[in-house]
């Protein structure tokens, strides 16, 4: 079940796209995998619709959902 709404997963896609890119220019080593990570994890959330933080907090932005 999607817990995320439109505006909640473009802003995931957005900060997710600017992590990749400050873990490609301008961090090394552990700050440049963990930047990746981050990246990585918000974007698949918004690709999918869920986020398992929300759940686990009861939080849904989605309106169609409620």
């Amino acid at each position: 079940m999607k817990n995320e709404s439109n505006f909640d997963r473009g802003l995931r896609v957005v900060l997710g796209a600017i992590l990749f890119l400050v873990g490609t220019t301008m961090l090394t080593g552990t700050a440049s995998i963990i930047a990746y990570a981050l990246g990585f994890v918000l974007l698949v959330t918004a690709a999918t619709g869920f986020c398992a933080l929300y759940r686990l907090f009861g939080i849904n932005t989605n309106k169609d959902n409620k």
